[in-house]
């Protein structure tokens, strides 16, 4: 057997969670609903009859919890913190709530005495209900960035002389499409959509685009802020977390399907990197497809991106597929880049061994070529902030088949084994990682059957139980770190695509 590929000694790592997925405790202390308890009280239910009221009760037993983290030997921790906990109405005209202010203070310094060090999150998907009630949330781009702004100058005041690492958004491209504001296929909070039947309001055809350019102003105006108002003081860094795949094409002698794969890393990736990344208008393929649906930027929006110089780009990264060109014309509510998302290739090829969960698939070679892609395309440091896996039918397991999770152990290793390849063979400059997740949790509509925790959560009495992965994890690293060898970084090459 191979000796695992070697990370640097000052590697960061730890493991990662979301406020609604975990906390629960919605009704206490102040706290005001968010649109993902709205969505996750539906008739008929979205989310298999799950909603986050009381989830892994984190908001109870976070010390419990640290305790693991700490059992678990990861050095930091990534949350996220509840913006209608701290805002209940969410609005920068709306009173802050003192009692979210102190949970997250209570949880910040449990952390730091036990030496872990936190990553708070901005946004992890829970838009306060009353700024989507008051003006369509995300869909009015200039209120939504205003309100963002305020609520993360209150984390910044309130937290920042504790909180070094700060992540402003997490996965804008699934708020956008899918998942959190569901506005092109309403399969999540608040359900928006043209093409679900199950929704009666929503426009896939503009929606998605209306909020990607919301979402981007608000990040620009959160970094801004800080590089303006806090980063001389508190001397921290902040980044965004952007989720894509990586995609091959589906016949690798075809140009098409060449073009296709490359595409739709733009459409998934590119749409909020290029204008973040490098202050610049969408890819050139989104423009050519979607016309005026795609919002302009001004030259207001453009100095604005300039003055919100990022510290790391933030990789949540779970799988890959095959890219298969279309001959047709988009339709008006594709939102993929007209093409077809396989799992297998041309000659029936599987692109990885499939998970617990249909959409993923272990992919470590072609998460070797993201990291390298991102890394050249982009030139920002690289923390992979989310990575994991649910293991083939763990949602059927007792807790005593279930802590038995070989399949994570393996995806474990060869996705760190791929980080350290990216490095080393590549030049990319990657600094950090964090297993998804600290524990069984709400996987949003899939409610409480998929696992992707580390930990094992009984939702009937709420006892954690360590998974084997979770107390391999530390060995993985550990291994990896004696070997300290620290890469030379460069940007792009001529030669990057041959080594595709």
């Amino acid at each position: 057997m191979a000796p695992p590929t070697p990370l640097p000694a000052d590697f960061e790592w730890g493991f990662a969670t979301a406020a609604y997925q975990i906390e629960g405790a919605v009704d206490e202390d102040g706290r005001g609903k968010s649109i993902w308890d709205t969505f996750c009280h539906l008739e008929p239910t979205r989310t298999k009859g799950a909603s986050g009221d009381i989830a892994c009760d984190h908001y109870h037993r976070y010390e419990e919890d640290l305790d693991l983290l700490s059992r678990y030997g990861g050095k930091a921790y990534r949350f996220s913190i509840s913006w209608s906990r701290i805002i209940p109405l969410g609005g920068r005209n709306d009173p802050v709530n003192e009692a979210g202010i102190a949970f997250y203070d209570r949880l910040i310094d449990a952390l730091l005495a036990r030496g872990i060090v936190p990553w708070a999150t901005l946004y992890h998907w829970d838009l306060p209900q009353k700024l989507h009630d008051r003006y369509g949330g995300w869909l009015d781009v200039e209120e939504s960035q205003l309100d963002f702004e305020r609520f993360a100058k209150i984390c910044y005041e309130r937290f920042g002389d504790r909180v070094k690492n700060w992540i402003t958004l997490n996965e804008p491209w699934i708020v956008s499409i899918f998942q959190d504001k569901g506005y092109a296929t309403g399969g999540n909070a608040p359900g928006r959509s043209s093409i679900n039947p199950q929704s009666s309001e929503g426009n896939t055809a503009t929606e998605p685009w209306t909020v990607g350019k919301a979402l981007i102003m608000s990040h620009a105006r959160a970094v801004a802020l800080y590089n303006k108002k806090f980063r001389g003081t508190q001397k921290g860094r902040i980044g965004i977390s952007l989720n894509g795949d990586f995609y091959e094409p589906w016949d690798s002698e075809d140009e098409r399907d060449k073009m296709a794969a490359e595409r739709r890393m733009e459409f998934h990736i590119g749409w909020f990197a290029n204008p973040i990344c490098l202050a610049q208008d969408y890819p050139i393929c989104m423009r050519e497809q979607l016309g005026d649906r795609l919002p302009a930027f001004t030259e207001a929006d453009f100095a604005l991106l300039r003055e919100a110089k990022m510290d790391f780009y933030g990789m949540n990264y779970y799988t890959s597929q095959f890219a298969r060109h279309r001959d047709e014309p988009a339709s008006e509510t594709d939102f993929l880049g007209n093409l077809i998302e396989l799992q297998e290739n041309k000659q029936g090829v599987p692109v990885g061994e499939p998970s617990g969960v249909h959409w993923l698939r272990s992919t470590p070679d072609l998460f070797r070529k993201h990291l390298t892609r991102v890394y050249r395309k982009y030139g920002l440091p690289i923390y992979v902030t989310e990575n994991g896996c649910p293991c083939p039918e763990e949602d059927k397991m007792t807790r005593t088949e279930a802590v038995e999770d070989t399949y994570r152990i393996r995806y474990f290793q060869d996705h760190l084994d791929a980080v350290g390849l990216s490095r080393t063979e590549d030049g990319s400059d990657i600094k950090g990682y964090f297993a998804w997740s600290l524990m069984d949790n709400l996987e949003w509509s899939d409610g409480y059957g998929v696992r992707f925790g580390v930990t094992f959560t009984d939702y009937k009495t709420l006892e954690r139980t360590p998974k084997k992965s979770a107390l391999l994890l530390k060995g993985m690293f550990e291994d990896r770190m004696k070997q300290s060898v620290s890469p030379e970084t460069h940007l792009p090459s001529e030669g990057f695509r041959a080594h595709m």
